[in-house]
Parts: C-alpha cells; sequence; structure tokens
C-alpha cells in the first residue's frame, strides 16, 4: 500500500495562500521499497469561496489538492511495478568468473 506525505509547502507570506505542495509517495513490500517526489503549483485566491490559509491546512487537505492533480494511480502502479522488477529483475550485470 502507497503512502503519501506532504513534505513541505510554498506560500504567499501576505495571505497564507499556497503556491506549491511537494509531495512523497512510497510503497514497501518487505525488504523491496520504492518512492517517487513531485510538485504541484497552485494559484492561491483569498478571496475565493472555499480558500484555505496556511495556518488553517492540515496535511489530508492538502494530500487531497495533490491527488486531484497528479495520475494518483498511474504513481502508485509504477511504485507496485518498481517493486515487482526489484523482486524479479529481468537483467543483471556481473561477469560469469
Amino acid at each position: 500500500m502507497a503512502t503519501w506525505t506532504i513534505s513541505t509547502l510554498d506560500r504567499n507570506t501576505a495571505d497564507g495562500g499556497v503556491t506549491v505542495a511537494h509531495w512523497r509517495v512510497s510503497e514497501v513490500d518487505g525488504d523491496y521499497s520504492a518512492s517517487s517526489y513531485g510538485t504541484v503549483g497552485f494559484t492561491p485566491d483569498a478571496s475565493a469561496e472555499g480558500f484555505v490559509a496556511y495556518a488553517d491546512l492540515t496535511e489530508s487537505t492538502v494530500l487531497g489538492w495533490v491527488q486531484a492533480e497528479v495520475d494518483k494511480d498511474a504513481i502508485e502502479a509504477s511504485l507496485t511495478a518498481n517493486i515487482a522488477e526489484q523482486k524479479a529483475p529481468v537483467t543483471a550485470t556481473g561477469t560469469p568468473w
């Protein structure tokens, strides 16, 4: 199961509007793990209905914003595929001696 977190937020100091969310997602299966990191940009409007100022944010709220902007299913599928390849690699390096 993938675990999503927000690493940090960039914001406007004048109104507390979030301009960038830095996110990370990771998946662990026993001794195998995979992760991805990215950012999502926003154009906050403090006068808009539903605006949430920085001081009132929760990680859950921001994760909802991020996951609405990225292809959550594709990212999680990529992590699962990465772990599957770690478990059963299709290529290898080395020498036979």
